[in-house]
């Protein structure tokens, strides 16, 4: 190895200065010296291997600064240990946890250099429990609390609910905001509505998987969300934090967290629900099933009521129930059966009576199961199965023969109560809402015109809701070419759904919604009226006044566009004789004679 000390001499003699000073020889030696200390530098702090030295060369050679050399190894030599940090924690060393807190004990002084802080985290992560007097040095610091993983904040958050809360607060707005936007979708159409998507499809959502994740196997953070979607529910009686929990539940036992499921009392329950949501019935096994569920909550676990409330409470469980109250009224009429002897339905009615009374029990802490009015069972189901007579009747007469029709028009009067249960009973009201939706969907505008003057006052006004507003909205566009009678669009509009459009924000964006998507259907006069009273006031929202000022924007552009002809012209060809085959050789012939 070359022996630097002897190289000033060796300088000095073979060198010739410009001049005999020894201020030249003085500068010189020191410029050498700094020299002679960044190489022993280099020598002592470098990579230390043999072979190294001899190789280093040549990246001068190629012009790569010796930094970049030395930060690609250093980065190397990072990824390398913290994947040696995975395995240690994965590995079944008795001692991996406390080789890791030794490792964490002389790294975490460290933890603000950022080429250091990703090993650090690293740690962290892979340690079950934090120290905690670590833990509230990362609380306490805004940049570390940010970068450290979700397992090290699930830690901090189960001993910090606040801290909890601020985080899951704006996800829960989100998917609030989410849901109220698809229900004010301007696509109206019945086959991609709100009720469209698959449970497992909807599990996909983003709030969904970051709370999904935010959770993991820990149960007190599940039980504090669980908690926030009850308070939010009471303060807001906003039925898709009922949803929310639902699919929460759902969103874990796909992932098999048998930690968190195990101890929820309502999974069961809300697996076999699920399952008739993605078919969108009840079959008989299922209502078994569920029934042997509500039959089994014990004395002392009464409170399991409240959530199991909350769950039958989502839209998509009620949908799913009226829809299959309707179904199993429609098998009753084919079979001259009562309602009242039907168990099933007697368990539709049980589950939607229970779902429709979570916020007042959550609310009292009264863990009891609503009573179902009994005369609901016996007298407004009656009358609704001879509302479902007179639609079947009226729809055989009118595919026979004119001569075997009768001269019995449509009823037009709903029969005796009937108005009085949807006014009065919150479970007779849902199944008036659903059946107008039935009836609908039949393109039945004579039962449509007849139910919907009933649909003006419901107990607790319901008709006004988003979702049967949604709903009825899509279901109408199936009747699009009977809006051009002016008898049926009075009825649709006059009849029901101008009624509460001033006072109800909701309403008036429903309104605007339908004549935006079936104002060319519409017969011009009626659009003229309708737009002069569907304009907005001075107190209407920003989404009101941009619905009308969309359908201003339509109209006139109707108007500049040339209307279409009904019918392709004709046109008047003169018609050409054509010769028979063969027949123009004979005649050429007598024309030559």
């Amino acid at each position: 190895m070359l022996d630097y000390t002897i190289i000033p001499a060796m300088i000095i003699k073979y060198v010739t200065p410009p001049c005999q000073c020894i201020d030249y020889y003085l500068t010189f030696i020191s410029l050498f010296l700094v020299c002679l200390g960044c190489v022993v530098l280099q020598t002592e702090n470098g990579i230390l291997l043999p072979t190294l030295q001899s190789a280093l060369p040549f990246l001068d050679l190629h012009g790569t600064p010796r930094l970049e050399f030395h930060q690609s190894v250093f980065d190397e030599l990072c990824d390398k240990l913290m994947e040696r940090v995975a395995t240690i924690a994965e590995g079944k060393d008795e001692d991996r946890y406390g080789k890791l807190k030794e490792l964490l004990e002389k790294s975490f002084p460290l933890v603000k250099m950022p080429s250091i802080q990703p090993v650090v985290m690293q740690v962290l992560k892979h340690l079950p429990k934090v120290p905690e007097k670590k833990l509230k040095l990362v609380m306490a610091d805004k940049e570390l609390y940010k970068v450290c993983a979700v397992e090290v904040k699930r830690q901090i958050w189960q001993e910090n609910q606040a801290l909890f809360g601020d985080e899951v607060s704006p996800l829960l707005k989100h998917y609030i905001v989410a849901k109220e936007a698809a229900l004010f979708s301007s696509d109206l159409s019945i086959l991609h509505n709100f009720f469209s998507p698959s449970p497992k499809a909807r599990r996909q959502g983003e709030v969904v998987l970051k709370l999904t994740q935010m959770i993991g196997k820990n149960v007190k953070l599940y039980d504090m969300v669980l908690q926030f979607l009850r308070t939010l529910f009471l303060r807001t009686r906003n039925v898709h934090y009922c949803t929310l929990r639902a699919e929460l539940l759902m969103s874990l036992h796909d992932l098999d967290i048998s930690e968190i499921c195990s101890v929820d009392s309502c999974h069961k329950f809300t697996w076999c629900l699920d399952a008739c949501i993605r078919e969108k019935f009840v079959d008989a096994k299922r209502a078994r099933e569920l029934q042997g569920f509500l039959d089994g909550v014990k004395k002392g676990q009464e409170e399991v009521l409240g959530d199991l409330s909350m769950i039958l409470c989502d839209p998509f469980s009620s949908n799913t129930l009226v829809l299959s109250t309707v179904r199993n009224l429609q098998e009753l009429l084919s079979q001259d059966a009562l309602p009242r002897d039907s168990p099933d339905l007697m368990l539709l009615l049980r589950m939607l009576s229970l779902g429709q009374g979570a916020w007042d029990m959550i609310d009292s802490q009264v863990f009891k199961e609503p009573r179902l009015e009994l005369e609901v069972v016996t007298r407004f189901l009656p009358a609704m199965l001879s509302v479902l007579v007179d639609d079947y009747t009226f729809t055989v007469e009118q595919k026979l023969p004119s001569e075997e029709k009768t001269s019995l028009s449509y009823p037009t009067a709903l029969p005796d109560n009937f108005n009085k249960y949807l006014q009065e009973n919150r479970v007779a009201c849902e199944m008036g809402l659903y059946y107008a939706l039935h009836i609908a969907k039949q393109r039945n505008k004579n039962a449509l015109q007849r139910l919907l003057p009933a649909l003006v006052e419901t107990y607790n006004d319901m008709a006004s809701g988003d979702i049967f507003l949604h709903l009825l909205t899509a279901h109408l566009t199936l009747l699009s070419d009977e809006f051009g009678n002016e008898e049926f669009c009075s009825a649709v509009f006059d009849g029901f759904l101008l009624n509460s459009f001033s006072s109800k924000d909701n309403v008036h964006r429903h309104n605007l919604r339908l004549l935006l998507h079936l104002h060319q259907k519409v017969l011009p006069s009626c659009v003229e009226t309708l737009v002069k009273t569907l304009e907005p006031s001075k107190q209407s929202s920003d989404q009101v006044k941009e619905l009308y000022t969309k359908l201003t924007e339509k109209l006139e552009v109707q108007k500049k566009s040339p209307p279409q002809p009904d019918e392709a012209p004709s046109l008047d060809l003169h018609p050409v004789k054509v010769p028979e085959r063969g027949g123009g050789r004979e005649q050429q012939k007598k024309e030559t004679n």
